[in-house]
């Protein structure tokens, strides 16, 4: 249990190491909400060293953990999608590269030094612990002070969701189990954002006028509002 208690701790930033060395399985229950916002992407990437910024559209694009992100090497990247094999679950995965990380990707193999993909200012591959040390920092330096590289991860699947993704399409993406996507998005990162809520008014609205207008024969019932166009929800 000890074992485990610290693996839990180490693999989310919170502690500097894990002498016993073994992987966790417990998850932190008290993350709800703890999604980094746009606000937040834009103060790390006005404050954080250069270099950094590639480990965070990394980890927004693609969902990963951070040591398999660390490991991730040049080859693994063909200028349209990545590969990986997840070190945590062994799952294969393969992930296509959205416009803005291939462009970091491009930027970072035309001026390449080492194996990886995440360098240091130096262009040399990352350790573990320098990498911590390093994000922690970058983090502060931001202003950002509550949030976790673990939380990418589900902040990853949220976008995913928030964009439309079916939970297949997610867990294809992060590499999670279909249960797993749905546990995060329920328990732990989605938090019921409103805007997940217009777009479910606005869908049932158009199946109730074109239900309505097959059953009647183009005539609208008097439930149904007559006309389609209608200025768009405000998100709160």
């Amino acid at each position: 249990m000890f074992a485990r208690v610290l693996s839990w701790a180490y693999n989310r930033g919170l502690a500097p190491l894990n002498p016993l060395e073994r992987p966790g399985r417990l998850y932190r229950a008290a993350r709800k909400g703890n999604v980094w916002s746009a606000d937040d992407e834009a103060a790390f990437l006005k404050k954080a060293p250069p270099h950094m910024h590639l480990a965070l559209t990394l980890a927004l694009w693609t969902g990963q953990r951070q040591g398999d992100l660390l490991r991730l090497t040049s080859s693994a990247y063909d200028g349209e999608k990545l590969r990986l094999r997840q070190s945590k679950t062994g799952a294969r995965v393969l992930i296509p590269v959205g416009a803005p990380l291939k462009l970091a990707l491009e930027a970072q193999r035309a001026d390449a030094t080492a194996v990886t993909i995440l360098t240091t200012a130096q262009g040399r591959s990352w350790t573990e612990d320098g990498f911590r040390t390093s994000w922690a920092k970058a983090c502060a330096k931001a202003g950002i002070t509550d949030l976790t590289f673990h939380d990418l991860r589900g902040t990853a699947v949220t976008r995913l969701a928030l964009a439309g993704c079916s939970v297949p399409e997610i867990a294809t993406i992060t590499g999670h189990s279909l249960r797993d996507v749905g546990a995060i998005l329920d328990s732990n990162y989605l938090n019921r954002d409103y805007r997940l809520a217009v777009s479910a008014i606005e869908k049932l609205e158009t199946r109730t006028i074109l239900q309505n207008e097959l059953q009647n024969g183009g005539l609208h019932s008097p439930s149904v509002p007559q006309e389609r166009k209608r200025k768009p929800l405000k998100f709160q």
